[in-house]
């Protein structure tokens, strides 16, 4: 698909290499019932099926179980889609809430779901046909591979050991190292000692995309947008019509010649 091959290949995981959408619903729903002190711990029938395509308006986690009390008050999936960033702060000033309080009881249900119950939760977590195939060839090629993601880096790790890929946690760049993604290309850029066109980023974010569209020391980065992940119809046509950003197929990227 290219004529060359980067020194850098930089991918998103949730939405790129992952798919947790089943696990992201059960902990949303947990983390939920905890929040807003539901009893009724089943959740209502269909719930989960409108959760999974809005998966794409969520930047982090805490929005998840925000995003669960939006469908349960019967907020239109048309206003989520269109003002999600509102409404989410919206229902936090209204109950009172913080993000981060969100964020700290979503990431101890999933700890002690993991604690108590690996496999089950492991099982809940999906990997997209070929990605972990894409993975090993990646890291047996002269090409550096990082992951960059809002996810933990514990997860990523227990989930790509579960598939018998181990990752140096220093090439795991999580949630928890709490700097933008553009910041992290940048460091490394100046750690390698190379020039931001032999940096290609993987990401199903294309707000991601267009922020590090317009850094001026990053405009040589080649910016990749995955179309199969969490992403929307508008945000794909988008990137179809942006000289800077290439919008990819799965195939395209598990091929053999995507960045190897």
């Amino acid at each position: 698909m290219m004529e060359n091959s980067p020194s850098i290949l930089a991918l998103d995981f949730d939405g790129v290499i992952c798919d947790g959408l089943i696990e992201y619903f059960q902990v949303a729903w947990r983390a939920y019932c905890g929040v807003w002190y539901v009893e009724n711990k089943i959740p209502p029938d269909g719930l989960a099926e409108t959760f999974y395509p809005l998966r794409a308006v969520i930047e982090t986690g805490w929005e998840m179980p925000v995003l669960i009390k939006a469908l349960i008050e019967g907020v239109p999936e048309e206003q989520i889609y269109q003002g999600w960033h509102d409404i989410s702060k919206q229902i936090l000033e209204k109950d009172n809430l913080k993000s981060q309080n969100v964020a700290k009881k979503l990431d101890n249900i999933r700890d002690e779901w993991i604690k108590n119950d690996l496999d089950g939760w492991l099982s809940l977590n999906r990997f997209y046909p070929g990605t972990i195939e894409k993975i090993r060839s990646i890291a047996s090629s002269s090409v550096q591979l990082y992951i960059i993601t809002t996810k933990e880096g514990r997860f990523v790790k227990q989930l790509l050991q579960r598939w018998g890929v181990e990752l140096n946690s220093e090439l795991i760049f999580g949630k928890e190292v709490k700097r933008p993604k553009y910041e992290i290309i940048r460091e490394l850029i100046k750690k390698h000692n190379i020039s931001p066109g032999n940096v290609w980023f993987v990401e199903d974010r294309l707000k991601t995309l267009q922020v590090v569209k317009k850094l001026p020391d990053l405009q040589d980065v080649k910016l990749f947008l995955a179309s199969w992940g969490y992403n929307t119809a508008s945000e794909r046509e988008a990137a179809k019509n942006d000289e800077r950003i290439k919008l990819i197929s799965l195939a395209q990227f598990v091929q053999d010649s995507f960045a190897c």
